[in-house]
């Protein structure tokens, strides 16, 4: 009989893992289902203003390290000792054009029943990014937000799945788009992902977690 954990002991589980065992790599079943976790992620008015870079080998992971030099050099070993390396990137602009492409995806997928239906999504939509292009001035802001909602489901699905996860924004993110040649596409590097199993010289497998005082963090309304 399978056992299955709960959420509470995926989340005590799962912490961010310092280093790697390449003899180890995930199986491509497994990177699908990490994949199908990012495809899927919600975000603010259904918008995906993001673009999923993906290092499943030696050599594309190596790419991913030109961004993890000088003083930033502490996070190579994870970008290249890793399974599969992930670069969640944001758009730099939230353009009609992507508002376009979003709507008439949804219409293909049968979201609307009618015409009106999809003036009114498209109504709503074009309120929400003219809010955040002209009134609070943080659209990147606000499609960098996207990408790290994306982040916590794909950590989450990676405790779930036994898979060892490192979040990391120490990397340059200048350096690493112009290697990927990210600014040609509109896109800017927000955070990387390494993903796969712990190695020998992981030393925070063995540390406790620590979180502040649940006092200091839940107020009961």
């Amino acid at each position: 009989m399978s056992i299955t954990r709960t959420p509470g002991q995926i989340a005590r589980a799962r912490y961010t893992t310092k280093a790697y065992d390449p003899a180890r790599p995930l199986t491509a079943t497994q990177v699908e289902e990490l994949l199908d976790v990012l495809y899927l992620s919600p975000s603010s008015i259904n918008s995906q203003p993001w673009h999923f870079l993906i290092a499943a080998d030696a050599q594309a992971r190596a790419r991913v390290a030109e961004g993890t030099q000088g003083a930033y050099a502490y996070n190579a070993p994870k970008v290249r000792g890793a399974s599969l390396v992930l670069v969640l990137a944001a758009r730099r602009e939230m353009t009609d054009d992507h508002i376009a492409a979003v709507l008439d995806q949804e219409q293909a997928d049968g979201r609307f029943a009618s015409e009106e239906a999809r003036a009114q999504r498209a109504q709503s939509c074009a309120g929400f990014v003219e809010l955040h292009r002209s009134q609070l001035h943080d659209a990147r802001h606000w499609m960098e937000k996207q990408v790290y909602l994306a982040l916590g489901g794909l950590l989450f699905a990676a405790g779930a799945m036994g898979i060892d996860a490192t979040p990391m924004e120490g990397f340059d993110p200048a350096v690493l788009d112009n290697a990927l040649g990210l600014p040609a596409q509109g896109l800017g590097s927000v955070v990387l992902v390494a993903l796969g199993h712990r190695g020998a010289g992981d030393f925070n497998a063995t540390l406790p977690k620590s979180r502040l005082p649940r006092g200091q963090v839940f107020t009961w309304l």
